[in-house]
């Protein structure tokens, strides 16, 4: 169980969670509270990072932001942060920096650009230095072993989050799969690396699958992509509310 103070910094990372992150918050929530204590530090420094590209429009600005982060990761020094200082902890305490870094790596893609991936295999890439490092780093939070499968997942998962956004990101302008990109081709990808990915993360010991829950849409997101590829630029991904808390439950009855 947490310190006081520890409680206080991970209820600031769960609030900044909740806020910009819902389905991570509804997954953490769903774990028993001392992998809360753990999840929400990396969901939250995830959001930071994600932010980083999009509050400025200088580039020079968002990279100091992202060098911020390094030196959070690095532990250069103590940083007055309602997330960096939960995260230096679990650093502390033995969380490999690799994924941390992977992911402030994969965000430069998107600082000063319009169109930040040059082909599929960026895009991918992208995608195992986002969702795929977070998953990774999240299963090693809890105890687990550096997993390839966690980050097939991680990514899977960064895909179906980025098709559900593409109409958000056409609206700030920016273009958000390379060009010749065919959405269904990319979920049979996504869905691919899950099928791949699946015996492996069965075979994790149970304290460390609410790393994994995190994921519990992507399968469905995915088949409808590969269904049905021009709901994904419509905004009509997305399942009824009902539909997606309850695939939350079934999820952990699964097991992953």
């Amino acid at each position: 169980m947490p310190r006081a103070m520890d409680r206080d910094a991970i209820n600031a990372c769960a609030a900044l969670v909740e806020k910009g992150d819902p389905d991570r918050f509804l997954a953490a929530m769903a774990a028993p509270v001392a992998a809360r204590a753990a999840l929400f530090p990396l969901y939250a420094f995830n959001l930071e990072l994600a932010r980083a590209p999009w509050v400025t429009r200088e580039p020079m600005i968002a990279q100091m932001r992202l060098q911020f982060w390094r030196e959070v990761v690095d532990l250069e020094e103590m940083k007055a942060h309602e997330v960096a200082q939960p995260l230096q902890a679990l650093i502390r305490a033995g969380l490999p920096a690799s994924p941390l870094h992977a992911m402030i790596d994969a965000r430069e893609a998107e600082i000063g650009t319009a169109q930040p991936f040059d082909g599929e295999a960026a895009l991918w890439a992208y995608l195992d230095g986002t969702g795929g490092a977070l998953m990774r780093a999240a299963v090693l939070a809890l105890g687990g072993p550096d997993s390839a499968a966690a980050g097939d997942l991680g990514a899977a998962q960064g895909l179906a989050n980025y098709l559900l956004a593409l109409p958000a990101l056409d609206a700030a302008g920016r273009r958000g799969l390379p060009e010749g990109a065919a959405v269904a081709a990319l979920a049979q990808e996504g869905l691919d690396r899950i099928g791949r990915a699946s015996r492996a993360l069965r075979d994790l010991p149970a304290p460390v699958r609410p790393a994994l829950w995190s994921a519990w849409r992507t399968g469905a997101v995915l088949r409808r992509a590969r269904a049905r590829p021009a709901l994904a630029q419509g905004g009509g991904l997305a399942e009824a509310e009902i539909l997606r808390r309850a695939g939350l439950i079934w999820h952990r009855l699964r097991g992953f």
